[in-house]
């Protein structure tokens, strides 16, 4: 698998590779409609930016976020888009038997040749009854631990290469390999690229055991950040995907050309996130209505603390905020997330950011 499949250019005076995370925020007074949209929009302002790759996230049961069904909305952004890479961060693999997986992003490879990325978790991306729904089953527990099984699963219907005898030696995921082995049948090399996500030390280990890139959640896991980059770091074996080590991080970042608006739409996400640890997600809140929100001294005690790790003010202040992180990191990459109420903002906060570090123009 050619390095360049993984590994980014860096552009301008960026310290590493810059990518997206979109979570296909719904704000008050929009429609999931809307957001796509703007999904659609950033994927093709970044990727005219020089933005390695463009990633969505898997949820479900979040009327704020509208990324329930990653492959459908990366067939639609593949429709839209050259060259950027496009992928899933991630998809939640336990939520799903592993030959859909395969041939989604199997399709996805075939309509976007050489340009997917197969993130998985172990999360249930949700709520353990709406995961029960998912799973058709209430023992979440096995999901999770039963990860590395499903993940060899997969890999070997992406390869097609289950040994003989296997239960599944005739089953072949398609799109994929098998139709290069068919009389008359020319199929192309690539496949996805498997990267393990994780929030903790437990995929962080395993990534670096097979020797695969590995995506650490830091912007809703950031005290465990340092500590899984050196596990996968002490853990990494070469393998053929990889010869040395590379791990991106999540970043939540929001750069606005006026400071006071990054306070106000960093207020209306800690008031977002704290309705979703509460247990009443909603749409994302208009930063009128998180202003006039009473925070009680333990909310607001969490929403100081969620914040904290937002990168966010004027487009130079977020540049030195996120120099600084990959300095101490050693992330290879940075994958930026932003969260605002109109999607004008977003799309406005990756281009501050691209001009701050000397992006290529659109």
């Amino acid at each position: 698998m050619p390095a360049d499949e993984i590994r980014g250019a860096v552009h301008g005076t960026a310290p590493v590779p810059l990518s997206v995370l979109d979570l296909v925020t719904v704000g008050a007074g929009s429609t999931a409609s809307d957001a796509l949209r703007t999904s659609v929009e950033l994927a093709r302002s970044t990727e005219a930016r020089g933005f390695h790759r463009y990633w969505v996230a898997e949820h479900h049961s979040m009327p704020g976020v509208a990324s329930s069904s990653p492959a459908v909305i990366l067939a639609n952004l593949a429709a839209h888009t050259d060259r950027i890479r496009l992928g899933s961060g991630g998809v939640m693999l336990p939520n799903h038997a592993p030959l859909v997986i395969a041939e989604q992003f199997g399709t996805l490879e075939a309509m976007a040749p050489g340009r997917i990325d197969l993130g998985l978790g172990r999360a249930p991306g949700t709520d353990g009854a709406t995961a029960a729904a998912l799973r058709r089953s209430d023992t979440l527990n096995e999901g999770a631990d039963d990860f590395p099984q499903q993940l060899a699963e997969l890999t070997r219907f992406l390869d097609d290469d289950f040994p003989d005898g296997h239960p599944y030696a005739r089953i072949h995921a398609i799109p994929g390999p098998v139709q290069g082995s068919t009389p008359g049948g020319v199929q192309s090399a690539h496949r996805p690229v498997i990267w393990l996500l994780g929030s903790s030390g437990f995929s962080a280990q395993l990534a670096g055991m097979l020797g695969l890139p590995f995506a650490f959640a830091h912007h809703f896991s950031a005290q465990n950040t340092i500590p899984a980059l050196d596990l996968y770091r002490e853990t990494f074996r070469p393998s053929e995907a990889l010869a040395e080590p590379y791990a991106l991080i999540g970043v939540s970042a929001l750069a606005t050309d006026d400071e006071a608006e990054a306070g106000r739409q960093v207020r209306a996400t800690a008031l977002n996130m704290l309705r979703l640890r509460m247990g009443r997600p909603g749409l994302f809140p208009d930063p009128e209505d998180a202003a006039r929100h009473e925070f009680s001294p333990m909310e607001e005690e969490f929403a100081a603390s969620f914040t904290r790790n937002i990168v966010h003010g004027t487009a130079d202040e977020v540049r030195a905020g996120l120099d600084d992180l990959q300095k101490r990191t050693g992330a290879d990459e940075l994958m930026l997330t932003s969260h605002a109420h109109r999607g004008e903002l977003r799309l406005r906060s990756y281009e501050l950011i691209a001009d701050a570090y000397g992006l290529p123009a659109a």
